[in-house]
């Protein structure tokens, strides 16, 4: 039985949850997959009540006995601090050691591609962000802030280990599906310490993978040329902050973050616990108008579903997602006229008689 704890967070994020949680109940109820959903009072609600933000029996419970978690998105403007959501989001990200963050940047319709003369053929990547150093570690502080002299710091942290497994997962993933190419994002012209580390491990780990090509790429070039020719781009790995960039200029290829699904994963070790979450932001202009576009939510059940031994449902619910920009029964943000739900109902039915 595979527990599923599912989080649906702030803004937008209960809608397109809600969305996500009805096709979970159908692969359960209708397709006897053997899941248990476990839903949690987390998120800016809850911090607003009383205080809470993510719970040690919480965390403990996920870690132990968990498969997956579903995650909605986090961030609200009455907490302006966010430090709930950074409880949440990290606690789960650094707490459970997902240090892969794969992001597949795939557009399934060729009027969603914003580049001229390009379309589907031209859009088809992953990216692996390294997701658990980096700028995010929060090594830093201010003094004598306020001042004039202030002065604020933010330490980029590298370790061997963690740039070693994130470059070989993107590597493994190539090799395992029949990927050419692999491209390394970094800025060792400009930080020559600590992405120096990434240049070098890069090409030392690529001698594992003699039929893969490595590529390496400044970051600032790579934002060039995914918008001049993204076609060339078939795996791509960079660290924390760089591929949190780089990843919404690909959900801007691929239609908008409404289409951005994700994975957090420990790579080298798959039984363990991942988190999945469309990453299209809790977007509160957006709260309560029924606009919310739940796709990436579908799409991220569909990463997970494959992550949890079924990749047959990823093809299908990918397909279905295909039809619904095709037809139009989509979201005014991809160029329909379906409301949030009405969408769900209509992918439902579509999941029910396919």
């Amino acid at each position: 039985m595979a527990l599923i704890a599912i989080i649906p967070g702030d803004g937008i994020g209960p809608e397109v949850i809600l969305q996500a949680r009805r096709m979970l109940e159908h692969f359960r109820d209708d397709r006897k997959l053997p899941l248990k959903l476990w839903e949690l009072d987390l998120g800016a609600e809850r911090y607003l009540r009383d205080g809470v933000t993510f719970p040690r029996e919480v965390f403990d419970r996920i870690r132990d006995e968990a498969s997956a978690v579903l995650l909605g998105a986090l961030g609200d403007p009455r907490v302006p601090n966010h430090d709930y959501a950074r409880d949440i989001l990290f606690g789960l990200r650094f707490g459970l050691d997902l240090y892969a963050n794969m992001r597949p940047v795939k557009a399934l319709a060729d009027r969603l591609v914003p580049l001229k003369n390009r379309g589907v053929k031209d859009v088809n990547m992953v990216v692996f962000r390294e997701n658990t150093e980096g700028i995010y570690a929060a090594m830093g502080g201010q003094f004598k802030r306020g001042t004039p002299d202030e002065i604020a710091i933010n330490e980029d942290v590298n370790t061997r280990k963690g740039v070693e497994r994130i470059i070989r997962a993107a590597f493994d993933y190539a090799s395992r599906h029949g990927k050419k190419t692999v491209h390394m994002a970094d800025k060792s012209n400009a930080m020559a310490h600590a992405h120096e580390l990434w240049h070098r491990c890069f090409f030392e780990v690529a001698k594992e993978y003699p039929r893969v090509t490595a590529k390496h790429v400044y970051v600032d070039t790579l934002f060039l040329f995914m918008v001049q020719d993204p076609q060339q781009f078939e795996v791509i790995v960079t660290n924390n902050l760089f591929g949190d960039i780089v990843t919404d200029l690909g959900a801007g290829l691929q239609g908008g973050l409404g289409m951005a699904a994700s994975a957090n994963v420990h790579y080298a070790n798959p039984k363990r616990v991942a988190m999945f979450e469309p990453v299209h932001g809790s977007a509160i202009a957006l709260e309560g108008r029924d606009l919310a576009n739940p796709l990436a939510s579908f799409l991220s059940v569909g990463m997970m579903l494959a992550h949890l031994g079924w990749p047959e449902e990823e093809e299908r619910i990918e397909g279905i997602v295909t039809r619904a920009i095709e037809t139009g029964n989509c979201t005014p943000d991809v160029g329909g006229k379906k409301g949030t739900k009405a969408v769900g109902d209509w992918f439902l039915h579509e999941l029910q008689n396919s």
